[in-house]
């Protein structure tokens, strides 16, 4: 009994995670939105890699900046990367958020 508890919590755990890191699909389909690239960070983004940029389960984004371009950064949110789903943010929003990105050094 215990172990059916644990694999349902484990379950719903999964799938809350995996969602909260899906964010706002808006920009999936081909639309631009009018957040900044740290308002769409905060919407699509945040859930895994903390509001802050290092206290979430993904990787530390704080120092990003110094590792890779706006390009690079772009080409990661857009096709994933490691345990990253692809198309989180695409086109305009996915740069918005790599440009800011990149100022975190």
């Amino acid at each position: 009994m215990k172990r059916k508890i644990f694999y349902a919590f484990g379950s719903i755990f999964l799938l809350l995670s995996l969602t909260a890191c899906g964010g706002n699909n808006n920009s999936s389909s081909g639309t631009t939105s009018d957040l900044t690239g740290e308002q769409l960070f905060a919407q699509s983004c945040s859930g895994c890699h903390g509001a802050d940029l290092k206290k979430g389960y993904a990787p530390d984004l704080d120092k990003i900046g110094s590792k890779y371009s706006s390009e690079e950064i772009q080409d990661n949110i857009e096709k994933g990367i490691g345990d990253m789903p692809d198309g989180l943010l695409k086109g305009e929003d996915a740069k918005k958020v790599a440009d800011w990105l990149a100022t975190q050094e």
